[in-house]
């Protein structure tokens, strides 16, 4: 089990790579939400989204004697960016295995990181197959996008910030894809406030977590089609699933409509791009999907990465 410590620890680790990223308001989400809102801006993050925080927290913490192995990765495209960022800076190989759909700007900008890409079709192939026959053959150091002790307090990271700067919250709430993140920040949330109430938010049509709640086991959906392309996981992690039934209040849903309604929202009235993974919480406060009566929330806005021609 990830404790309060290993977060605590992982912010020391990560501090001289990434961001203290900043916080945001806007009175006029607040009075649409009715409640008072601070965005935790991720899409500000090197990066461009919260997944550095893990990355790093695993890549540094691999011995001198090993990053010779390299890593080898499969995301969609934040992780993948997150990890080559991360590889580079110890000088060490890396391989991410993506999905052939995978927003071209993410591709770009992995390669630009140095690393090799492997593509996939995600849904015919199995990416982490594909991500073991390489580590059978290269040696290489596994680096999961969330299912991993060091990457969920390295993404809880973003919570302990959030509750440093403002410890009177009321509520957090996180996208919830594998579930690094939602569980990462609600063990930092319940460490440093334990009264706080934890939120997860997810696409309808990507509603993995919400059924595994419902079933009280993890379940697995086929391959889920939606704009939020970070939160496709077809299942919540192994590691990361017991955190959130323990630790996390909910996890509520939102519609493809809603989530483009919050983008528009953050684009023209804070002037920030949000990705639609990072949108999906954003569209849970505004659109009253939590329990009335939380006088504020804390939102996570996990990455700014996507097309320009997507975002038009």
């Amino acid at each position: 089990m990830v404790t309060f410590d290993d977060v605590r620890a992982a912010a020391v680790r990560i501090r001289p790579i990434a961001h203290r990223t900043p916080v945001l308001t806007s009175r006029l989400f607040d009075a649409e939400a009715g409640c008072k809102v601070l965005f935790k801006c991720e899409n500000f993050q090197r990066g461009g989204a919260f997944k550095i925080r893990g990355a790093v927290n695993l890549i540094y913490s691999i011995p001198d004697a090993e990053t010779h192995r390299g890593v080898v990765a499969f995301s969609s495209g934040n992780h993948a960016q997150a990890v080559a960022i991360a590889a580079r800076g110890r000088n060490m190989k890396a391989t991410v295995v993506m999905p052939i759909d995978a927003p071209k700007m993410k591709v770009e900008a992995t390669a630009a990181n140095g690393a090799e890409i492997v593509t996939f079709d995600r849904f015919t192939q199995d990416r982490e197959q594909i991500a073991r026959a390489i580590i059978e053959r290269t040696n290489a150091v596994l680096v999961p996008p969330y299912d991993d002790e060091r990457i969920m307090a390295g993404q809880g990271t973003a919570g302990l910030e959030l509750l440093e700067d403002y410890p009177e919250l009321d509520a957090i709430i996180t996208p919830v894809g594998g579930g690094g993140l939602v569980s990462g920040c609600a063990i930092a949330a319940r460490g440093l406030s334990p009264r706080i109430r934890v939120f997860g938010a997810e696409p309808e049509n990507a509603n993995d977590t919400v059924q595994s709640l419902r079933a009280g086991t993890r379940i697995e959906i086929p391959a889920p089609d939606t704009i939020a392309d970070g939160l496709r996981s077809p299942s919540p992690g192994k590691l990361t699933f017991p955190v959130i039934q323990a630790l996390v209040d909910d996890v509520v849903t939102v519609s493809e409509d809603e989530i483009r309604q919050a983008m528009r929202f953050l684009a023209t009235r804070l002037k920030i791009m949000v990705e639609p993974s990072g949108a999906v919480p954003a569209a849970a406060v505004l659109f009253h999907k939590l329990p009335a009566g939380l006088g504020s929330v804390g939102v996570v806005l996990s990455g700014g990465n996507m097309d320009p021609a997507m975002l038009a």
